[in-house]
């Protein structure tokens, strides 16, 4: 959710994939680091509403994320050991993202961030950090061997994971033609460019918001320590 997607907590604008490595105290409780690259995009082409479809933005943005996450089991779960062959669960942990938001413009690919398009005294931050939460399922479909899904939203410090945020600046405060031109694109299909100094460019909220959703496969190495609890 961010200022191209104000309503929707559920959309999927991306593929996203990962990995995790995580330490298992004991059949509830659960450490895990992991790694997620993921996708997201939106274009207010593509929105019902004719106020975004007027605004005419886009973009697509790269997350590179590493995270810090416990976990934990409602059911007692241990691979070929314990008597739950599922259980759900929940998460809680703490991440930093690397994002990158792009947008193409007249068949070429541009990097916004070093644009300014919000006429920024300097560009934004290259990482922002969020605490990731969530629930899931986990099935031990056979030997130590577990498929899972899950779904964990972010909050991350930042608004501009769609290089969109508060108002429109006025043209001379950008750099250059391409920042203007990326800055309002309103008319570029109409010749009437609603871009006006100081009005509303974002949706006012100072935080985008993003979710990765996934299925999971995992292998447990059990040790002596698992066999006897």
């Amino acid at each position: 959710m961010g200022d191209l997607n104000a309503n929707n907590p559920v959309k999927v604008s991306g593929p996203s994939i990962g990995g995790f490595v995580a330490r298992n105290f004991d059949g509830y409780f659960s450490a895990k680091l992991s790694y997620n690259f993921g996708i997201i995009s939106a274009a207010d082409s593509n929105s019902s509403s004719p106020q975004f479809r007027a605004r005419n933005l886009s973009f697509t943005t790269t997350l590179s994320e590493v995270s810090v996450i416990g976990a934990f089991n409602f059911m007692k779960y241990i691979p070929e050991i314990s008597l739950n062959k599922f259980s759900p669960y929940m998460f809680f942990g703490f991440a930093a993202v690397n994002y990158n938001p792009t947008t193409v413009y007249k068949g070429q690919t541009y990097n916004l961030r070093g644009l300014e398009t919000e006429g920024q005294k300097k560009p934004y931050a290259t990482t922002a950090f969020s605490f990731p939460y969530g629930a899931g399922f986990k099935y031990n479909i056979f030997g130590a061997f577990t498929l899972g899904y899950e779904i964990g939203y972010r909050n991350p410090n930042t608004d501009y994971l769609d290089d969109v945020a508060g108002v429109y600046p006025a043209k001379n405060k950008l750099q250059s033609p391409l920042a203007q031109a990326l800055s309002d694109r309103s008319g570029e299909k109409t010749g009437v460019y609603i871009g006006s100094p100081g009005t509303q460019r974002g949706d006012g909220n100072p935080r985008d918001t993003y979710f990765f959703t996934q299925i999971t496969i995992s292998y447990t190495f059990l040790t002596q320590k698992c066999y006897f609890q």
